[in-house]
């Protein structure tokens, strides 16, 4: 790299902060930042030391100052910003849900591709060493065959009426929320760590409550989703997503059961993970002998016992994202094809909820 990049940042919520200090990790530059008005926009730049401070979306990805496009506002402006970003040749880093439609995920993914332009989605959870080294094992054939895939997704932000937030309305948010908000980290790790793939699912979607807040807005979207589904290598599934389960702040678990054994991670310790088999079970930590892979080891940079977070995934994630930028080829990076697989398992969710009926997820 001769020079760092310089990145912007449209969208001037908490994640504009999380990819604020991950670029600044990999080593680049933020030189500019807006929000949805000038008041926070500057507000925001003042406290993420962000020097430019624009006026719209649209004057961020025009600057000739600025290489590198991070798109994190509401859904429903992903697609128009995008787009700006990738007809101008610029690399784009763009939040999930990649869009609120199937088509227009689609669309975004085809100009992607025709443009040649790198694209990058934050399916940070690959970024654990922990989730590195399961997905080696499982490679090498520890597991033997995956029989059963399951586990959960559970948060409790909105576990009260009185909590609400942009993401309940469908306008902004898409048809689902829960799911396509969370439910598809899940299913971007279980697929990347087993190779596996999603082929036909049901669905429920519940909703907790009809009215959200003090000024009791309408919901539109659901607060819990349960799936069971098959896999492209005759493994069965299960998930359960929820974003109203009282003290579960953040908690992806995950379990892989195979014929020979299980591995099991949970996010909100991830520093360590589980191995199951039929004589004997046992724990394995980050930056231990025991992790052994390379891509593992490469994202263990402290010492064993001194944990690594969510922060730390991110840093990871945007250090093979700019490399990519800068045109090295990075394997495992997750791009526009990877949100828009997400897109196409997050509309067969729906639609099997609505039809009460098993689905297949749409070839993309």
């Amino acid at each position: 790299m001769d020079s760092p990049l310089r990145a912007g940042i449209v969208g001037g919520g908490f994640m504009a902060e999380v990819h604020a200090r991950a670029i600044r990790a990999a080593g680049h530059e933020v030189v500019g930042i807006v929000a949805s008005t000038r008041d926070s926009t500057q507000s925001i730049a003042d406290r993420l030391r962000v020097p430019q401070a624009f006026d719209s979306g649209t004057a961020l990805i025009d600057s000739p100052d600025i290489d590198v496009i991070h798109v994190c506002t509401p859904n429903n402006l992903h697609v128009s910003q995008s787009l700006e970003a990738l007809a101008r040749g610029k690399p784009v880093v763009c939040e999930k849900p990649l869009a609120t439609t199937l088509a227009d995920a689609t669309r975004m993914g085809d100009v992607a591709v025709r443009s040649g332009v790198a694209t990058a989605v934050p399916f940070v959870y690959r970024y654990y060493p922990a989730v590195q080294e399961i997905r080696s094992r499982i490679e090498l054939g520890e597991a033997g065959d995956l029989l059963l895939l399951h586990g959960s997704y559970l948060q409790d932000w909105l576990s009260h009426a009185a909590a609400t937030n942009w993401r309940i309305d469908p306008v902004k948010g898409g048809a689902s929320r829960a799911f396509a908000d969370i439910g598809v980290h899940w299913c971007d790790l279980m697929e990347f760590v087993t190779g596996h793939r999603i082929t036909r699912l049901t669905s429920r979607l519940i909703t907790s409550y009809q009215h959200r807040g003090a000024a009791e807005n309408p919901v539109g979207t659901e607060d819990v989703a349960t799936i069971m589904f098959e896999t492209d290598r005759h493994a069965s599934g299960s998930l359960a997503v929820s974003q109203v389960s009282p003290g579960r702040k953040n908690r992806l678990w995950l379990s892989l059961d195979g014929t020979d054994g299980s591995f099991e991670f949970n996010q909100e310790t991830p520093d360590a993970f589980w191995i199951g088999g039929s004589s004997e079970s046992r724990i394995v930590t980050s930056g231990s002998s025991g992790m052994r892979s390379d891509d593992a080891r490469r994202l263990s940079y402290l010492p064993e016992g001194h944990p690594q977070g969510y922060q730390d995934a991110f840093n990871g994630f945007m250090s093979d994202a700019y490399r990519s930028f800068c045109g090295s080829a990075v394997p495992g990076l997750p791009t526009f094809a990877d949100g828009l697989r997400a897109a196409a398992i997050t509309d067969a969710v729906v639609e099997a909820s609505r039809s009460e009926s098993w689905v297949d997820v749409a070839a993309v």
